[in-house]
């Protein structure tokens, strides 16, 4: 059984029960006012007719004797339908206002306490109200029964009209019920109806059709809007976390064909340096000893293809550190720190890249502004990011120059590496820290793995520091490293 249909039974369950005690207490009620507003009237005539009539008593024989017990005539504008008669103490018929004697009992120890009474009669299906009355008299200041005044009238009009409230309160109620149900399964299904969006929008998801589907609802901000909100922000994180990971997967897709294309063309030069040598060598096996190696144009070629070889290699241990090196970021490899002084490692590394192989004029600032300034960092980790940029600098700077200067602001130290190089187009900037992106298309314009700026970049993510990259297209680039800073000796 669906929500929306128990919801409805239950809200109708609940109408009905609710509209029965409301039936029931309406007829009742309305069933007590009707009755003693009669009862009430009865009384009032009782009363005018005990008025009237005084009962005069003599005794004979022994007995009481009454007489002047005449009943008044009835005011029919006044009450309508009434019938009065009297009987004695013995229950024998003495007056009344019709020719037609009813056969009504009365209960002598109440009358003759004083007290009225009120009961039905059913005579031929039709109800009667009877009102039993005391008519007395003073037997030396004690009252005594003289006759029973009985009042009567049909209630027959009262009985008619709760019989038709009942059938009208029944069939509203009825008609109520089937009302509700149908507006209350109408209102379950408009509310529920954001939940059958849901449940569509997983079962897309499920199918694996379209993680870009949300959930319309335009209704209120109450508990189905709050739940709808919150399953499309699970659904954009889930959409999030999937292009992630397919962001991902692509991303290690590229970076294994980088990898195998950026070792396949080492191994491809050592290899066929290789198979130079063995034919050098196989076609001088049956020469005499040594001629190989006093052969001035073989021994050149040996040269050159051992230095090849050893270049190569050389090229793949630097490959293969830096794919080390990612691979324990990706691996969320913590580096040690500690604290340091930055004026130090700037003034080391700046002192090591005047031996770095270059073709511009290298210079560098006054770092004397670092003076008493230390970070929490890495001693070799900072030094080898520094050369990652100073080389990067050198490569893309044929001719002109690369400096190297600090900058202080409030809690940040700034290492600014500025050339002035090839440069780069604005729009290469957000990728020249990815894996294996090479600005130069043609990937053979300046040697190297296009590994290094990722790996200064994680560098500087580890220290919690940032870099903001400047460059123009023809006039060169600029790298500024900034690095919180951690302590300041103030004895500097």
């Amino acid at each position: 059984m669906s929500i929306r249909l128990r919801l409805t039974l239950w809200y109708s369950t609940v109408l009905a029960v609710t509209l029965l005690v409301f039936g029931v207490s309406l007829y009742f009620i309305a069933s007590y006012i009707l009755m003693d507003n009669k009862k009430d009237e009865m009384r009032q005539m009782g009363m005018e007719v005990q008025s009237q009539i005084k009962p005069v008593a003599f005794q004979l024989n022994g007995k009481w004797v009454f007489s002047s017990i005449r009943l008044p005539p009835l005011d029919q504008f006044k009450y309508p339908g009434y019938v009065m008669q009297a009987l004695d103490t013995d229950g024998k018929f003495i007056q009344s206002t019709t020719n037609q004697v009813l056969p009504l009992t009365y209960n002598a120890e109440k009358l003759g306490a004083g007290e009225s009474s009120f009961y039905v009669y059913s005579m031929s299906g039709f109800p009667l109200l009877v009102l039993n009355m005391p008519l007395q008299y003073s037997d030396n200041g004690e009252m005594r029964l003289a006759a029973v005044l009985q009042i009567v009238v049909s209630i027959n009009e009262i009985s008619q009209n709760l019989y038709t409230l009942r059938l009208a309160l029944l069939f509203l109620s009825v008609c109520v019920i089937l009302l509700a149900a149908s507006l209350g399964l109408y209102l379950a299904r408009t509310a529920l109806r954001p939940i059958e969006n849901v449940i569509t929008a997983a079962q897309q998801i499920e199918n694996g059709a379209d993680l870009g589907v949300r959930i319309e609802y335009h209704g209120p901000e109450d508990e189905i809007g709050r739940l709808t909100s919150t399953i499309n922000s699970m659904l954009g994180r889930i959409q999030g976390a999937y292009s992630e990971l397919e962001e991902s997967d692509r991303a290690q897709r590229r970076f294994v064909s980088d990898a195998s294309h950026e070792l396949r063309t080492p191994l491809t030069t050592i290899r066929g340096n290789v198979d130079l040598l063995e034919k050098m060598w196989s076609s001088t096996a049956g020469s005499a000893p040594g001629h190989a190696l006093t052969d001035p144009e073989k021994r050149t070629m040996s040269l050159e293809a051992m230095r090849d070889i050893s270049g190569e290699a050389a090229r793949m241990s630097r490959l293969v550190n830096d794919l080390l090196a990612l691979a324990r970021a990706d691996a969320g490899h913590e580096m040690r720190k500690e604290p340091i002084m930055i004026r130090d490692v700037v003034e080391e590394a700046a002192r090591k890249a005047q031996h770095l192989p270059r073709s511009a004029v290298w210079e560098t600032g006054d770092f004397s502004v670092l003076d008493g300034i230390g970070v929490n960092g890495s001693r070799d980790h900072l030094q080898q990011m520094l050369f990652i940029f100073i080389e990067n600098a050198f490569k893309y700077t044929p001719q002109g120059t690369v400096r190297m200067d600090a900058l202080v602001r409030e809690e940040q130290v700034g290492i600014r590496i500025a050339d002035t190089g090839i440069g780069m187009d604005k729009e290469e900037i957000p990728h020249i820290f990815e894996r294996f992106y090479r600005a130069d298309e043609s990937r053979g314009v300046t040697a190297g793995t296009g590994l290094g700026l990722s790996i200064a970049k994680w560098i500087i993510d580890e220290h919690g520091g940032s870099v903001e990259v400047t460059t123009r297209l023809g006039d060169g680039s600029t790298f500024l490293v900034w690095l919180p800073v951690f302590f300041r000796d103030m004895n500097n």
